[in-house]
């Protein structure tokens, strides 16, 4: 059980950090929750190299679990602009979270054979996809307004050019949009540290799993 404890500690201070920070723009089409959640396949990734698909996702409900409860906690924490995080945010993230790790670990798992970097490269790249389009059309969409009506989201529903020249869409597109280029480009960024980490964590490599 000590060799999960690390990864479940970093999983909810990753998820409750960026439920939090994605409520903030950096520059125009960015949030700061973009910088902080794809290292959440990250620690999947280096756990299921290190120690299996099924640790892995014992990981990844653990660290859901503290990941609502501390996402619950802070609807209750009242900041300049409201609750910490919105009821919204809450449940996009959680949902988003379990469906794209999940998926992570399956496709991770089976593409372990292969090239050492094409498991965590692929893995990422889909889940990350996923995550995107599942997290920003809960959170923002006006089509699900139901599930928090006292949230007011319209201000991420404004029609504005896609990230400045393209075609017209509501603001939480373009904010997904850009979310997602820079999960792609972050995936191909972490290849480092995985592979830094998984050295490190392995005593031998044969161990590796």
């Amino acid at each position: 059980m000590k060799h999960l404890l690390p990864g479940v500690l970093a999983m909810a201070a990753i998820v409750v950090a960026s439920n939090i920070l994605v409520q903030f723009l950096f520059g125009q089409w960015l949030t700061w929750g973009a910088f902080t959640y794809p290292l959440a396949f990250l620690v999947t990734d280096v756990m299921n190299r290190v120690y299996g698909a099924a640790t892995a996702r014992k990981v990844v409900f653990a660290g859901f679990v503290v990941g609502v409860i501390c996402s619950f906690i802070g609807t209750q924490i009242m900041g300049e602009f409201g609750p910490l995080v919105t009821l919204r945010i809450a449940i996009g993230s959680g949902l988003a979270f379990l469906t794209a790790q999940l998926l992570d670990v399956f496709i991770f798992d089976r593409l372990r054979a292969g090239k050492w970097w094409r498991a965590p490269l692929v893995s990422t790249l889909i889940g990350s996809s996923v995550d995107t389009a599942i997290f920003f059309t809960v959170a923002f969409s006006a089509a699900l307004s139901f599930l928090e009506p006292a949230n007011d989201v319209s201000w991420a529903n404004e029609m504005l050019p896609l990230l400045g020249a393209g075609p017209v869409a509501p603001l939480w597109v373009s904010l997904g949009l850009a979310d997602w280029l820079v999960k792609l480009s972050l995936a191909l960024i972490a290849l480092v540290p995985f592979r830094i980490i998984v050295g490190i964590v392995m005593k031998r490599p044969q161990e590796i799993v």
